[in-house]
């Protein structure tokens, strides 16, 4: 079978967020640690990527919340390549506290020449070390969900690529995507007379559910971005936000996300109603 890694994270108190639970971008981060870890385990540390002037780099990120993870939890997390294709290979994620289930995630990578930034065939004795005893396989890709059409009162956050949001192939990293989701996600709904102070004065959190991103041409440092967003099939409890992520000195689109957004008591944490008023002054903002 696929070789399965397990690594184990403590979950330290600045990793989490104003509810005090793990902040999305950092899942991101640990299924990147995990993958280095798993990528070391067959004998393909970083190094020797290096070396070989190859890297993996992420085209797609699907990621599902079951449960929030705490300051102090210990977090397990199981990952193995489920497939590999001419230049693409998938990467399953499980999230463990103790024998629960809190997450799970899978990742496209797509194998790359670091020195022309161009795809390059996997070649097979890195599809054996990862593959183990199972043949290779090719899952089917059901590829990223076209939204509806936006809608008029579709709001635009710029954000700058800082030095603190590039990583080692001075790419603007995967987990940062998740930051600057969330940096939307908070201004627009101030923009439209819920800031943060009003939701949880209200009673309420709006988590993220479920997670889905597609990763089109890298961010580089001092990019300026726009990145526009609105919301489609909101329901009595939930609502999935879409965004694209565009360059503004050329238009390129560098990445498109959608986030299901659930509200839920802070008193209970069970899933509750979003208030008639809330829906109501984000109209403009809904699609169809």
């Amino acid at each position: 079978m696929s070789i399965i890694n397990t690594a184990q994270f403590k979950i330290r108190d600045y990793e989490c967020d104003a509810y005090g639970h793990l902040n999305h971008a950092n899942y991101i981060r640990l299924m990147q640690e995990a993958a280095f870890d798993a990528s070391t385990a067959v004998g393909y540390p970083k190094d020797r990527y290096e070396a070989m002037q190859r890297l993996w780099l992420a085209r797609e990120t699907e990621i599902e919340y079951r449960a929030p993870l705490f300051y102090g939890d210990t977090v397990t997390i199981r990952t193995w390549v489920a497939d590999f294709r001419q230049v693409r290979s998938l990467r399953i994620y499980e999230f463990y506290r103790g024998e629960e289930l809190v997450a799970q995630a899978q990742t496209d990578w797509v194998y790359m020449d670091r020195e022309t930034g161009k795809v390059v065939p996997v070649p097979l004795e890195v599809v054996a070390a990862y593959a183990g005893d199972d043949p290779v396989q090719r899952l089917p890709r059901n590829g990223f969900p076209p939204p509806p059409n936006a809608p008029n009162g579709a709001y635009t956050l710029r954000k700058r690529v800082e030095w603190r949001d590039i990583d080692g192939a001075q790419h603007l990293n995967n987990a940062a995507y998740f930051n600057y989701i969330e940096d939307c996600a908070i201004q627009v709904a101030a923009h439209f007379g819920w800031p943060s102070s009003r939701t949880m004065g209200a009673g309420l959190a709006l988590v993220a559910h479920r997670h889905h991103i597609e990763y089109r041409e890298p961010g580089l440092m001092d990019d300026e971005i726009d990145i526009t967003t609105w919301l489609f099939n909101v329901k009595r409890a939930s609502a999935t936000r879409h965004y694209n992520f565009v360059r503004a000195r050329d238009g390129a689109l560098l990445a498109q996300a959608q986030t299901q957004w659930a509200a839920i008591s802070l008193e209970t944490g069970k899933p509750v109603r979003v208030p008639a008023d809330f829906v109501a002054d984000f109209g403009p903002n809904i699609a169809g």
